[in-house]
């Protein structure tokens, strides 16, 4: 056995199955020793989509990702996204191939630091070396796994993946517990929840790494709190429940901040100000949070009470405690949603976004998956898109990264084979990764790529002219669209104009046996009032 088959070894006893990369002549090693050893190669079209697809599969499978790279631009094409997996808390492993020993550091073809490339964007970077790779590589995981989750970057030279080795596959890695918060904390939370007329819960992405989301609803029925969330957090509770309020800080935002303002105590749950700060919205309504570790916030934020440590230890015991009531009132809830709902759907004789998104909503069974990208239509999807289940609503936010939408979808259909799976992006989104399309196909997975095409860079757009600056830069295509191509890299493509045909086309791609790209020529005006109210 060499160093590589160690490493293959470890990480397969760790319960990572795949990986994602791009090979060269330095990742061949471990390449054939993942062959050998069970775990998954999966070629991208792009490093950074393999950080990407790393990043969902750790959210998808609670294993760290696997993403590979070779060293010089196959690492800085691979840090976009190893760092979405930083800044969105997914547990990571990412590897770079490396050159031998005695030749790191010289002026040598493709050669740089890569330690000094990751350090900022990771947990930790450390040398794999021989004689010490299982103990590095326990300790890589275990730290990816530790709250708050993340990526840990190991740099693996040539020579050292080939070396034989004596060292023992390791017993899988163990992540350290975070510590309980303090019982009078929690009893002071329900205390401050008790006293309040009109409390609102606002969920956000530290949240989703919760062992048991059903907390989260045990803790809001319980005390019958009224609930919003981040964008990153929809589907924790299904959205369908009397309680939710729906996403803050998306599309229609003034509407959201003007009802959490209406609050007079705002109990942030598992809120991570990566996502929105509080500050953009709070004003000067009382803070309670609730989270694994202290609130980062400005002076101006009005904390009145923090119970920090294992949330959901603290969820448990809030659970337990007597039920607080309070003057919300079900009909004001309702008629709440049915406002926020309508205002993000202004009317119009064209095929508007906001109606293509919901003919997608349509045609996805309620148990789906939807991964989608980063543009306008994020801020349009995360308000309207109505999210059942947790680990069905798969964005970057913290990081924000155009990109993701795509290898997100395919790592995500690859952890649930047994799930339909929906991307939704952008022209913009799609120019940059069309051809992870052809990973896809190469996969023989079943995906729906929905292209929204506008011919814009939507949200540059917006703001350019909402601070009365000329349109430049941000057109994508001049002239009027044509039908699609037959096919992208061997992928059916298929053009719509209405959202009937656009959810007949999605039901169709649902059922195919390979990926179907989806052309929805849509006119996106209405961002304007929607997106940047």
């Amino acid at each position: 056995m060499n160093n590589a088959d160690l490493i293959v070894a470890t990480l397969k006893a760790n319960g990572i199955t795949r990986g994602f990369g791009i090979p060269s002549g330095n990742v061949l090693p471990l390449m054939e020793a993942m062959r050998k050893g069970g775990v998954e190669f999966v070629l991208t079209a792009h490093e950074g989509s393999a950080g990407f697809a790393a990043d969902v599969s750790g959210r998808m499978t609670g294993a760290p990702g696997l993403c590979i790279a070779t060293l010089g631009p196959g690492a800085t094409n691979l840090a976009t996204g190893v760092g979405c997996a930083f800044l969105d808390r997914s547990p990571m492993i990412a590897i770079t191939c490396n050159l031998n020993t005695d030749q790191l550091g010289r002026r040598i073809q493709m050669w740089i630091d890569h330690h000094a490339l990751f350090q900022p964007i990771t947990k930790a970077t450390l040398r794999l070396e021989a004689g010490s790779i299982a103990a590095t590589l326990t300790h890589a995981i275990a730290l990816a796994l530790n709250e708050p989750k993340g990526p840990v970057h190991l740099d693996l030279p040539e020579n050292v993946a080939l070396a034989a080795t004596s060292e023992p596959v390791p017993a899988p890695a163990k992540p350290v517990n975070l510590p309980m918060a303090l019982d009078d904390a929690i009893v002071r939370a329900r205390e401050l929840m008790a006293a309040a007329k009109r409390p609102i819960a606002v969920l956000g992405s530290t949240a989703m790494r919760l062992r048991d989301p059903n907390l989260l609803r045990r803790v809001i029925e319980h005390h019958n709190l009224p609930f919003a969330t981040t964008t990153m957090a929809k589907g924790l509770i299904d959205e369908d429940h009397s309680l939710s309020v729906g996403c803050i800080e998306r599309a229609c935002r003034q509407i959201q901040r003007k009802f959490l303002r209406s609050a007079d105590l705002i109990v942030g749950i598992g809120y991570d100000t990566v996502e929105v700060e509080y500050e953009a919205w709070i004003e000067d309504r009382p803070l309670l949070q609730i989270d694994m570790e202290p609130v980062d916030i400005a002076p101006s934020v009005n904390l009145i009470h923090q119970v920090s440590g294992d949330l959901g230890s603290s969820l448990t015991r809030l659970a337990a405690l007597p039920p607080a009531s309070n003057r919300w009132a079900a009909a004001i809830l309702a008629e709440h949603r049915r406002g926020f709902q309508a205002a993000l759907r202004p009317a119009a004789q064209s095929f508007t976004a906001h109606a293509a998104i919901d003919a997608v909503r349509r045609a996805l069974p309620r148990a789906g998956l939807l991964s989608f990208d980063v543009g306008a239509h994020t801020h349009q999807i995360a308000s309207q898109w109505t999210a059942h289940a947790p680990k069905s609503f798969h964005i970057t936010n913290g990081w924000s990264s155009m990109g993701f939408g795509l290898p997100g979808a395919i790592a995500a259909k690859l952890a649930r084979p047994d799930l339909p799976v929906v991307c939704l992006l952008g022209d913009g989104c799609f120019q940059m990764t069309c051809g992870e399309v052809a990973t896809a196909k190469r996969l023989g997975i079943t995906l729906p790529i929905v292209v929204l095409d506008d011919r814009w860079l939507a949200l540059i757009k917006v703001k350019q002219l909402r601070r009365q600056f000329p349109l430049y830069g941000t057109e994508l295509q001049a002239e009027d669209y044509r039908e699609p191509p037959a096919h992208y890299f061997g992928v059916p493509a298929v053009g719509v104009r209405t959202a009937g045909a656009l959810e007949d086309a999605v039901k169709t791609a649902l059922a195919a046996k390979g990926p179907t790209v989806v052309e929805a020529v849509v006119d996106s005006d209405h961002y304007m009032d929607t997106v940047y109210d």
